[in-house]
């Protein structure tokens, strides 16, 4: 039978994040009609874990589809298709029933760290990365599973598939071991030139192409949900499920950066800066990524540890009295600690934060290193040190910012996206920072949106992302305050001063907590 599927008006968009799950439903053209978020806990049992419970997130995702379809006052029967975006570097070992046999080991998750050094040194880290595009650090799937290989062989005798987050999702749903391009080239086991599982990497990491999923295009489709899924989600059986991409790449194509000089800057949880490019190209000293969109559309970048995450810790642990001050005022706790870091002048009165509380990537890709406040007085109060720490952040964007105008030339334009977007406070900062004028589009949900666009391609509704820039409407742009990017520069050049002096006492640190903090370290 023939489905009427112009009469179907709407995308939901599943962006499966590190801290959430984010649900969008999206009308043809591109009007987000409602948004639903849930969020699931990241386990830290020691220093170098970070972990998330595989279950929790599939029930997210369920309960997020179904909740956004109410949200939006729609039938299940008017939407599309649902399609996916997900947060990369994931790794989950399961049996053949499918049942976890590890938790979700996220990209923020430290433990093989130690294996960094081998796999450059000794067993060609810069070939693989160049077949790859996925720089060498613990993030990587390739050094989780060489860890699990050489601390927990038994696991790895037990386990059937080595899977992903967004993998065990469809897995659930569908019975089906896939993973898109998109994700398989951020997991260091994928060459991107052959669009398959590279031989060499599959070697170090002492896996075989059998434990893994099956590779295949953002555009794949799966269809057949169970009518117990179906009901759950409150959607028909048939509806089309599009496997999509990762949050990264959607990002991109969600502020719509397509063009030379135009950069989508995106702090979530974590960050990214990154551009994009029409074949695979990778960075000689492998400071950046590459990671597929489509065959022919690659985008390049790097990637932080330390995003917005950092603006949680300042709530949580620095500023719990003014964000309990906040709420009891009728505010969001961080509308309210950036009204306090508002109060202090560009540059935080001499007091730099190194914002490296979970390791760090791109440029350095150091999983040793940790956070650090330089220039601490007495004059110093606590609104210098939250202002710091959002401007850490933005001075890691910066370092990322400098290696990718190496590799794709000058910026010219920042596209701003992520949960740091909601904040013009932020957004100014970055424009003053990085010198060039930063534009937010009028929703900052991009990965969702991307995802969505991704949707129409895959069932043919569209014949490319040229209707995305339809899509992309903003009102805000940041121009660069001059005064302000004068003190913001030399503060930028000291804090890489400040990084280069601390990089060996960071790997005798990062040892001293392995040894000392937490107590014996979790198998």
């Amino acid at each position: 039978m023939t489905v009427n599927r112009s009469s179907k008006r709407y995308v939901v968009a599943a962006d499966i994040g590190t801290t959430s799950t984010k649900t969008l439903v999206i009308d043809r053209d591109g009007r987000v009609i409602a948004g639903h978020s849930i969020e699931y806990p990241l386990y830290t049992p020691t220093p170098d874990r970070a972990e998330q419970d595989p279950l929790e997130i599939f029930a997210a995702v369920v309960r997020g589809i179904r909740e956004v379809i109410a949200k939006a006052a729609i039938s299940g029967s008017d939407v599309l298709c649902v399609s996916f975006s997900s947060a990369m570097h994931s790794l989950i070992a399961v049996d053949r029933e499918l049942q976890p046999l590890t938790r979700c080991i996220t990209w923020a998750d430290n433990r093989s760290a130690d294996l960094v050094a081998p796999l450059k040194n000794e067993m060609n880290g810069m070939g693989i990365y160049r077949n790859t595009g996925t720089p060498i650090h613990p993030m990587s799937p390739l050094l989780k599973l060489m860890w699990m290989n050489r601390y927990e062989p038994e696991l790895v005798d037990r386990t059937y598939k080595f899977i992903g987050i967004k993998e065990f999702v469809f897995a659930k749903l569908f019975g089906k071991f896939v993973i898109d391009y998109s994700l398989a080239s951020c997991t260091g086991l994928f060459n991107l030139r052959q669009l398959e599982w590279d031989e060499e990497a599959l070697r170090v990491a002492g896996v075989s192409r059998d434990q893994l999923s099956e590779p295949v295009s953002t555009t794949h489709i799966e269809t057949g949900l169970s009518s117990a899924y179906a009901a759950e989600m409150g959607l028909p059986a048939d509806t089309p499920f599009v496997v999509g991409a990762s949050d990264g790449v959607l990002a991109n194509l969600g502020v719509g950066a397509f063009e030379p000089g135009v950069y989508a800057v995106t702090i979530g949880t974590s960050g990214a800066v990154r551009g994009t490019v029409n074949e695979p190209l990778t960075d000689p000293q492998g400071r950046l990524f590459c990671y597929a969109l489509k065959e022919d559309f690659w985008v390049v970048g790097g990637a932080i540890n330390n995003g917005g995450i950092m603006f949680r810790w300042v709530r949580d642990q620095l500023a719990t009295l003014e964000a309990e001050e906040g709420r009891r005022r009728g505010m969001d706790p961080y509308d309210y600690l950036t009204s306090i870091a508002e109060q202090v002048a560009p540059g935080s009165d001499g007091l730099i934060f190194l914002p490296l509380l979970a390791g760090e990537r791109a440029p350095y890709w150091n999983a040793n290193a940790r956070g650090v406040f330089f220039g601490l007085s007495l004059f110093h109060e606590k609104k210098h040190m939250i202002r710091s720490v959002l401007e850490g952040v933005v001075y890691r964007i910066h370092s990322v910012a400098m290696a990718l105008e190496e590799v794709g030339g000058p910026t010219q334009e920042i596209r701003a996206s992520g949960g740091f977007a909601r904040s013009a406070f932020w957004r100014q900062m970055m424009a003053d920072v990085l010198d060039t004028p930063v534009t937010v589009p009028d929703s900052i949900e991009s990965s969702g949106l991307g995802a969505a666009q991704l949707g129409l391609l895959a069932l043919g509704e569209i014949r490319d992302f040229s209707s995305i820039h339809g899509w992309v409407r903003s009102s805000i742009r940041h121009e660069p305050n001059a005064v302000n990017h004068a003190v913001y520069r030399e503060l930028t050049s000291l804090y890489a001063d400040v990084y280069q002096q601390l990089k060996g006492s960071f790997d005798a640190i990062a040892a001293f907590q392995k040894r000392h903090v937490g107590g014996e370290l979790r198998s």
